[in-house]
C-alpha cells in the first residue's frame, strides 16, 4: 500500500471534481457562476489547494508554508471570491475538510496493514489543525483586502464628489454635496488648491446648496480652503447657504461676514460673469 502522502497526491483532481459535483450551485458569488472560464479557474484554484495540502504529509516537503501563503494571497485578492459572502467560502472550506476526513477512512479501509488508532488520530489532528490555521489566515487576508478595496472606492467617490468645474477660462465652481467629514474635507482642500493653481483660476464659487449641515469643523475647512486659494491668487466666494444652515452658523458663532456670499449659484455666476 502506498504512503498516506502518495495516496492523497494521487487523488487531488478527484477531490476537486467530487467537490465541484457536490457544490451547491444556487449560492451567490463564484460558486453559482455559469461562466465556463470562471468554473475552470475555480477548479484550478481548488486543485492547487489539494496539491499544497497533501504536502503536509510529505516528510521531505519544503516551503509548505510559503506555498500556502501564496495560494491564500491569490484567493484572498481574487475578485470572484471577494464578491462571494465570506460565510459561503468558509462553508466550502469545511466541505473540503470533510473530504480529507473521509479520505483518511478510505485509506484505512484499503490498507492491508491496518494503521493504529493513534496513527489515524494523528492524521486527523494534522488535518484539523491545518484547516484551523488556513481558515484563520484566509479570513484575516480576505477582510484586509475587502477593507482596502472599500477604502479605495471611498477615496474614488470622494474624489469624484468634489469636482472643480470650469465655467470660463478664469472662473470655476466647486459644488459640494452631502456630509463632509474630516477626511473628505482634506481631499477637497488639496484637490481644490491643485485644480485652481493648475487651471490659473481667478475666481472660484463654492456652492453649499447640497450640504445638509455646516458645523465648526466644516466651516474651518472652508476658511482654510479660501485662505489657501487667496495665497495662490484665486478669489473665492460662497453660494447656496440655506436659511437653516445660516441659522446654525449663527448659533455656532461661525462668521461669514468677510466672505462674499450669494443666495444661489446662478446669482454668484451672474455677478462674476458680468
Amino acid at each position: 500500500m502506498s504512503s498516506m502522502y502518495e495516496f492523497f497526491k494521487g487523488r487531488t483532481w478527484n477531490l476537486t471534481e467530487e467537490w465541484y459535483a457536490a457544490l451547491d450551485k444556487t449560492q451567490e458569488g463564484i460558486y453559482g457562476t455559469k461562466n465556463e472560464k470562471k468554473i475552470q479557474t475555480l477548479k484550478e484554484q481548488n486543485h492547487q489547494f489539494h496539491v499544497n495540502f497533501c504536502e503536509l504529509f510529505n516528510e521531505e516537503a519544503k516551503d509548505t508554508v510559503s506555498k500556502f501563503n501564496t495560494w491564500l494571497n491569490e484567493i484572498a485578492k481574487d475578485q470572484s471570491h471577494l464578491n462571494t459572502p465570506l460565510d459561503k467560502i468558509m462553508g466550502e472550506f469545511f466541505n473540503v475538510q470533510n473530504q480529507y476526513y473521509q479520505l483518511v477512512q478510505e485509506y484505512v479501509l484499503l490498507n492491508d496493514q491496518k494503521p493504529s488508532h493513534q496513527e489515524v488520530y494523528e492524521w486527523n489532528r494534522v488535518i484539523a489543525n491545518a484547516f484551523k490555521t488556513i481558515l484563520q489566515e484566509f479570513s484575516k487576508r480576505h477582510l484586509q483586502e475587502s477593507e482596502r478595496l472599500l477604502q479605495s472606492q471611498q477615496e474614488m467617490i470622494t474624489e469624484l464628489s468634489s469636482p472643480v468645474i470650469m465655467i470660463k477660462d478664469d472662473i470655476a465652481i466647486l459644488p459640494l454635496v452631502g456630509d463632509i467629514d474630516t477626511y473628505r474635507a482634506k481631499v477637497i482642500f488639496d484637490k481644490t488648491l491643485r485644480a485652481c493653481n493648475d487651471g490659473a483660476i481667478e475666481h472660484l464659487v463654492i456652492d453649499l446648496s447640497g450640504v445638509p449641515i455646516i458645523d465648526t469643523m466644516v466651516a474651518n475647512q472652508i476658511f482654510q480652503v479660501m485662505s489657501g486659494l487667496e495665497l495662490i491668487g484665486t478669489k473665492a466666494s460662497l453660494s447656496g447657504i440655506r436659511p437653516e444652515i445660516a441659522q446654525t452658523a449663527i448659533q455656532l458663532g461661525i462668521n461669514f461676514h468677510n466672505i462674499p456670499t450669494y443666495s444661489s449659484l446662478s446669482q454668484a455666476l451672474s455677478t462674476r460673469l458680468n
